[in-house]
């Protein structure tokens, strides 16, 4: 079979490899579909190493279907079929560290992840360990989706746990800063939340475009605070999520927000990168300051729920497709922001 297989930074080769076998407890997807984001491009240029394999096959956000399943899988899965469409949970916790135990699965002391440790989905078939399934970590899907939907379980799962650290109320105003793939996700969750305006800012005339088609309130980054002004007649934005890591939106998120707002700073910033803030801001605003990292399995299944109810809409997300054997323009198209999200394909 083909596989991506990433041995160094600025190294990712494509290879040919032997197709895994199920061993007891194991089960091996056949790669249907996977999605690239942001991550998998800081993977590939080294800017981000933390627990990443080398050799290892990239790829986090997975769509596959049963291709062989190993003996014993039946005490976890007793209704798992050849042929059904699955996905992962990436983050492979070990169930017993302090976050485990108080509920942080998600920020797990010994945490392992798909396509930094594990093998990922830029290959035909893949492994799912004995671990991962015991775990829980294996997603059968019962009602069907198109596989690059199925493969936002992941993004999706992420910004839901963001969420849950900051919530959105029906009579909120939302501001979410970058209209790349991930603030448009959140863009569409807060609109199904009920939110009373949601208003997405970005730089690029082509993201403000599909925000506007889904339905919310687009504007220049330089035109937000007067947005937000307007609409909410000085009060400024119940909840603002920061979606781009842009060191200097730190503090503008905590000014345009509300007095007993949440600001939740969801996006990644470069590693080392520091903000001048200020504090007052937090201080006298009685502000709610909040992170989101990586998805508890609850929160993949709750996206996939939401995709199979089709609150999600894929196409506007999903606008670039590349063939397994064409990986490396795949990655050329991450790297010049071409379109919103890219899936590849096996041939």
């Amino acid at each position: 079979m083909r596989a991506a297989v990433l041995n160094a930074p600025q190294d990712l080769q494509l290879t040919e490899k032997d197709v895994p076998v199920a061993g007891p407890g194991e089960v091996v997807l056949k790669i249907e579909a996977n999605t690239l984001c942001g991550t998998d491009y800081r993977l590939y240029t080294g800017a981000k190493t933390a627990g990443v394999r080398p050799g290892v096959v990239p790829g986090h956000e997975i769509a596959g279907r049963v291709h062989q399943i190993g003996e014993g899988v039946d005490a976890y899965y007793p209704d798992l079929k050849v042929g059904q469409q699955a996905t992962v949970s990436i983050v492979v916790s070990c169930g017993a560290c302090r976050n485990c135990l108080h509920d942080r699965e998600h920020l797990c002391e010994n945490l392992e992840l798909f396509g930094y440790g594990y093998d990922g989905g830029l290959q035909e078939y893949m492994l799912v360990p004995a671990n991962v399934v015991a775990r829980g970590n294996l997603f059968p899907v019962t009602k069907e989706l198109s596989p690059k939907a199925l493969c936002l379980a992941e993004p999706v799962s992420c910004c839901l746990n963001g969420i849950a650290n900051f919530g959105i109320n029906q009579a909120d105003t939302v501001v979410i800063m970058g209209a790349g793939p991930i603030g448009l996700l959140h863009a569409q969750l807060a609109k199904h939340a009920g939110a009373a305006n949601v208003i997405v800012s970005n730089r690029g005339p082509g993201r403000r475009e599909i925000a506007t088609k889904l339905g919310v309130t687009a504007v220049h980054s330089d035109d937000l605070v007067q947005t937000v002004n307007d609409m909410t007649a000085g009060r400024g934005a119940d909840v603002v999520i920061v979606c781009i890591g842009v060191p200097e939106l730190a503090n503008q998120a905590l000014e345009i927000a509300a007095d007993g707002g949440r600001v939740n700073y969801f996006a990644g910033f470069p590693k080392g990168s520091t903000s001048t803030m200020e504090p007052n801001l937090i201080h006298y605003k009685e502000l709610q300051v909040t992170g989101g990292s990586n998805a508890r399995r609850r929160d993949v299944a709750k996206a996939i729920e939401l995709l199979q109810d089709g609150v999600i809409d894929v196409d506007a997300i999903v606008t670039h497709e590349f063939a397994l054997s064409d990986v490396h323009s795949a990655y050329d198209a991450l790297r010049d922001r071409i379109g919103v999200k890219v899936v590849v394909i096996p041939d």
